[in-house]
């Protein structure tokens, strides 16, 4: 069990000595949506080991479409009175009727097979899914929430920018199959705005860099998520291109600090970056150095059809952070321990 790796408490325990208004996460509620995700995974993972070092008696409603998930990765918790199971699908109305302080909606697909096998849940998970969540917010007067939205709503750099800040809008082919996730992202971002208009509900929106790391899924077709899968198998690392994209990254963990420092200190409306300058480089660079780690080879390899069309044309997204640190927040982990410890952990799990 993840929980049960110390590599792993030592991560959760270094984000709960953090800097960070903490009075305004102990002590509350969270609804999280996309439970068994990489981002939210990790952050039950966060505060419910708060809640045993800190005793911060943080009520956690895990929500997820799949019972059988939820008990399977949250089976450390499933005894103890401040964990939760919500049963249900985002693309419906929330069923819960305890009173919330913050609903993290991270519910969707987020690699490029998924895109491409799945394109109208991609497009309905984003849209109709923030509907219901904003419509839940609404019954729940003072609730916050953070909407996590990507660094893909930027659509390709049309070379007039180095960086990404919250200002830029580039170019999205909207008539293609690919387009749906960011489309999708971009249109929920204007339903937060409009709700927010409307309701004067409480909005966050962490705009979330190309992410990695321990809870990260087995079938994630992403290339930094088959890299470091590849890596811990000691096979050799597949790249599907040359590998000149370069992007911005960010390990899962830097991103739930981030996260709970936005949600404690973020304005109301405005969206925030989240990325690590660190961790800005080319995909063939990462595929290099996860091979040396491994003593593996990169090979090159041209996607399949259906692969191909789930994959983004951007070759350039890298993203202006400084809003976010502006208020505050700095990255706790390191590039190299990073990943050492996302293939670490990995291993001792799969094994």
């Amino acid at each position: 069990m993840l929980i049960q790796n110390s590599l792993y408490l030592s991560e959760l325990e270094k984000i709960n000595d953090a800097k960070n208004d903490w009075a305004k996460i102990d002590n509350h509620s969270f609804l999280i949506i996309g439970a068994t995700g990489m981002i939210g995974s990790y952050m039950i993972d966060a505060l419910m080991q708060r809640n045993i070092s800190k005793k911060s008696n943080i009520k956690i409603y895990a929500m997820s479409r799949s019972k059988e998930k939820l008990e399977s990765r949250f089976s450390e918790y499933l005894s103890s009175p401040c964990f939760h199971l919500v049963i249900g699908d985002i693309q419906e109305s929330i069923r819960l009727d305890e009173s919330i302080d913050y609903v993290l909606h991270g519910a969707s697909n987020t690699h490029p097979r998924a895109y491409s096998t799945d394109p109208i849940g991609t497009i309905l998970t984003s849209i109709k899914g923030t509907e219901n969540v904003l419509e839940f917010a609404v019954k729940n007067i003072g609730a916050r929430v953070i909407f996590l939205s990507t660094v893909e709503i930027y659509g390709e750099n049309r070379g007039d920018v180095e960086k990404f800040d919250e200002s830029y809008c580039g170019y999205i082919d909207c008539n293609t199959l690919r387009a749906g996730y960011p489309e999708g992202k971009r249109a929920s971002e204007s339903l937060c705005q409009a709700y927010i208009e409307k309701f004067g509900i409480d909005i966050v929106i962490p705009r979330v860099c190309r992410t990695f790391g321990p809870t990260m899924l087995l079938d994630d077709s992403k290339a930094s998520s088959q890299f470091i899968l590849n890596s811990v198998r000691n096979e050799d690392i597949v790249l599907k291109s040359q590998g000149e994209q370069y992007f911005s990254y960010a390990y899962v963990g830097d991103v739930v600090y981030a996260l709970l420092f936005i949600l404690s200190q973020g304005k109301s409306g405005e969206a925030y970056n989240i990325a690590i300058e660190e961790f800005d480089f080319r995909l063939k660079d990462l595929a290099k150095y996860l091979a040396a780690q491994s003593n593996v080879q990169v090979i090159f390899d041209l996607p399949d059809a259906e692969e191909e069309k789930g994959y983004s044309k951007a070759n350039k997204a890298i993203l202006d952070s400084h809003k976010l640190n502006q208020l505050g927040w700095k990255h706790l982990f390191e590039l190299e321990k990073a990943l050492n410890h996302t293939i670490e952990i990995i291993k001792d799990e799969v094994v």
